[in-house]
């Protein structure tokens, strides 16, 4: 399941991607569905009993990654130890406000601990004053650091909260900075994914980086829905349901 991920990122380090073929063979069967989700558990409330349960989930169903709060990667990185499933967490989450050595600090201490996936959010403050470079550089530290461990980087907008050009601003700063995924949100603000917003990212995206539709996706037909329109990586904590829901179709 890693293999097919590790394919697709390296057809973006090539310059191709087909969105519709990817699509179609992300729901061609259910573990080529579960090989583009992050399992995801990023509740404040969640316990160590929980996130093991998740990891163990992510290991049974071949997910892409285990995505958890960043004092729970030490734990999911010794869960699944062997596995070939990857630890995903956040950084700057959820509102991207944290100064900009922070995150890459947060960056340094996770990959550490054996993070694999980086999702950070974008200052979305900075972006909406117009601060572009700030955006970028504050974006590229984090990318430099994850990028010499061997670490992705997926960039959290928070479209909800972004008009049209601020989403394709932030999208080309993204892509300029380095980073390896658009992220449409962090589930935690006022809306999450649309297919509307995971086609403009797309749209802006080409075959230059990665989709990641994230927030609200619960149901067989809000992954597909998401595919459909452009992205190549799935974040949700439905995931398991998702799964039983394309067996049962």
């Amino acid at each position: 399941m890693t293999t097919k991920v590790a394919t697709v990122e390296e057809e973006f380090r090539n310059g191709f991607f087909d969105a519709a073929a990817f699509a179609g063979q992300a729901l061609s069967s259910r573990t080529h569905l579960a090989a583009v989700i992050d399992h995801t558990l990023l509740k404040p409330e969640a316990t160590r009993d929980q996130v093991v349960r998740l990891c163990e989930e992510a290991a049974q169903y071949g997910f892409a990654c285990a995505m958890v709060n960043p004092s729970w990667v030490s734990t999911a990185c010794s869960v699944l130890a062997g596995t070939g499933v990857r630890v995903g967490t956040v950084l700057g989450f959820p509102l991207g406000s944290s100064l900009s050595v922070t995150k890459r600090e947060e960056a340094v201490e996770l990959i550490k601990l054996g993070a694999h996936d980086l999702d950070m959010v974008l200052n979305i403050g900075m972006l909406k004053s117009g601060m572009n470079d700030r955006v970028q550089q504050d974006i590229h530290g984090v990318v430099e650091v994850a990028h010499e461990a061997g670490a992705l980087v997926k960039v959290i907008l928070e479209t909800c909260l972004l008009n049209v050009e601020e989403k394709l601003r932030a999208s080309e700063l993204v892509i300029a900075a380095g980073a390896d995924y658009l992220k449409t949100s962090t589930g935690f603000s006022t809306g999450g994914a649309t297919p509307q917003d995971v086609a403009l990212l797309r749209g802006v995206a080409g075959s230059r980086c990665g989709v990641k539709a994230s927030g609200g996706i619960r149901t067989l037909s809000d992954a597909r829905a998401m595919l459909e329109a452009g992205a190549n990586r799935i974040g949700a904590s439905a995931s398991v349901s998702i799964l039983h829901e394309f067996d049962a179709q």
